[in-house]
């Protein structure tokens, strides 16, 4: 059955099919027991983005949604991040344009698609808990990669195959969906493509930029997006150009192993925490 969902706050109507797991999802404002501690965290990740944004790691983007469920639901935190990608997405791809490669994003996007449809089928049929803990095992495997990616590199001999990009696309969307942390995935899979740095940069920008606005109508469908809790970080939307700029600038400025390894652990004590906390 059809049926058209009105959602307070946000002034539109969006078309929407009924779901028995979506109609036990509540659908009053997020629920916040520390106010200072979420706007603490909130202009600490947004800053993080926006700096990943700007180039100077995706080991930053991927630490926004561990921290963020620290303070918050796992389902709202998805929601309140997407729109805050998007702003950095619009510099981020300004900061690099035109210096993509066309052909590999051609190759990501369209399995992307399925990845993030499949990612949606999860996000809709488990409890916010079994999603804190989802996002918690993804965030896991992300710092497993990170610690081994040397390794990963030097044992895989790689060929560069056309379905190697729809593979990594599916994967990247489906993980991009129910975690925003698509980033190793396509990582891996642009190093293999040995990039000029620049174009390696602005390539997944791009990929990332196209990727979250066909997440948009997903969220919506899920129920992700809550219009209290993203007044709540408008006043921080001005940090976005300024840690993009801050994360180009400092690309080349740190040393991003130790850089690096920091995040990485930080990522692992998060990990920690909604596994276990």
């Amino acid at each position: 059955m059809r049926g058209i969902l009105l959602r307070e706050g946000l002034g539109a109507c969006v078309p929407w099919i009924e779901h028995p797991a979506l109609n036990e999802r509540p659908r009053q404002n997020p629920m916040i027991d520390n106010l200072p501690a979420f706007y603490v965290m909130a202009a600490l990740v947004v800053l993080l983005v926006s700096l990943s944004k700007g180039g100077l790691g995706g080991t930053l983007g991927a630490a926004a949604t561990p921290l963020m469920i620290l303070v918050m639901p796992a389902d709202q935190v998805l929601g309140l991040l997407l729109p805050l990608f998007m702003v950095a997405d619009v510099f981020a791809v300004a900061s690099h344009w035109r210096r993509w490669d066309n052909r590999l994003v051609l190759l990501l996007v369209p399995a992307s698609l399925v990845g993030i449809t499949l990612g949606t089928l999860v996000i809709t049929n488990v409890s916010a808990e079994a999603l804190r803990k989802g996002i918690g095992l993804v965030v896991l495997l992300f710092v497993f990669y990170k610690a081994s990616e040397g390794r990963i590199h030097r044992w895989l001999p790689y060929r560069p195959r056309n379905w190697h990009g729809s593979a990594t696309g599916l994967l990247a969307g489906f993980s991009s969906t129910i975690a925003h942390t698509g980033g190793p995935p396509i990582a891996i899979y642009l190093l293999m493509q040995e990039l000029d740095p620049r174009v390696f940069v602005a390539t997944s920008a791009l990929y990332f930029a196209i990727v979250n606005w066909l997440k948009v109508p997903y969220y919506f469908y899920a129920g992700l997006f809550h219009a209290e809790s993203l007044r709540q970080v408008l006043w921080l939307l001005p940090l976005i150009p300024i840690g993009v700029w801050l994360g180009k600038r400092l690309a080349t400025r740190v040393d991003k192993t130790t850089f690096d390894r920091a995040i990485v652990a930080l990522l692992a004590v998060a990990a920690f925490l909604l596994l276990f906390g």
